[in-house]
């Protein structure tokens, strides 16, 4: 693994969260999915329609062997089921130290309460399990790109250590985070995906009227706004996190 080889994996899965985001968009808010007991628990805690879908989603797919490839976290980690199939030997390319980090909550927080009020339009139509299907596929490929930061940091770490070692060993988050924000880099990205989205997510006319407004299945400019404000700046977090422990 290499810079070169993450940063394509990265370019890649910025189709698969467009696309994700597309199929989600086909439905309304469907708020009844995340309505949570009356009791002031929140979100990620209570037990919503979406909570228990990605539950049990997580458990059949823990048995399936999708949580022993270290690129995958769950979003409830705790009491998963053994893989029931063959053990494959995946390079340990992660520190042990840094491996385990997960912000799968504020990921969680982050796509019900601020990203998915902003490309679903209002209203219920009853399809509750569709719904819930396409959240945990935007949720899954926003938290599968969020947390490649570990990778990120790793194969940046083992280029340049002599650059990150004296911070790691002041653990200085500051110092870490300057060093791994690249603003004319994070631009080109925003600039990208909201090329994809605008691709991806027109809505074809065979009319010869170029006048015609044209419309998008998702905003690109959400898309944009997704890594602005949320994937990019957790994607750092997650690298800070990892690099602090680099050399534990």
């Amino acid at each position: 693994m290499d810079l070169e080889s993450v940063r394509d994996s990265l370019i890649r899965q910025e189709d698969t969260i467009v696309f994700s985001l597309i199929e989600r968009a086909k439905f309304p808010i469907n708020s009844w999915a995340y309505s949570p007991p009356q009791n002031g628990v929140d979100a990620f805690s209570a037990s919503s329609f979406l909570h228990s879908f990605v539950r049990e989603s997580e458990t059949l797919h823990a048995k399936a062997g999708r949580y022993e490839n270290p690129e995958e976290n769950p979003f409830f980690p705790d009491d998963l089921p053994p893989s029931m199939v063959p053990t494959h030997d995946y390079k340990q390319v992660l520190h042990p130290a840094g491996s385990s980090i997960n912000v799968n909550k504020t990921i969680w927080d982050i796509y019900l309460n601020k990203l998915l009020p902003l490309f679903a339009a209002e209203g219920d139509d009853g399809n509750y399990g569709l719904t819930a299907a396409c959240d945990l596929a935007c949720l899954q490929a926003i938290s599968r790109r969020i947390h490649y930061g570990k990778f990120v940091a790793e194969v940046k770490f083992k280029e340049s250590p002599e650059e990150y070692g004296p911070a790691i060993h002041d653990q200085d988050r500051a110092g870490l985070m300057k060093m791994l924000t690249f603003e004319a880099v994070e631009e080109m990205v925003k600039k990208r995906v909201e090329k994809k989205a605008t691709v991806f997510g027109q809505e074809v006319n065979l009319s010869d009227n170029s006048k015609s407004k044209e419309t998008y299945k998702v905003d690109p400019s959400v898309v944009s706004r997704l890594y602005e404000e949320w994937v990019m700046p957790l994607t750092k977090q997650v690298q800070v996190e990892y690099l602090l422990r680099r050399l534990d």
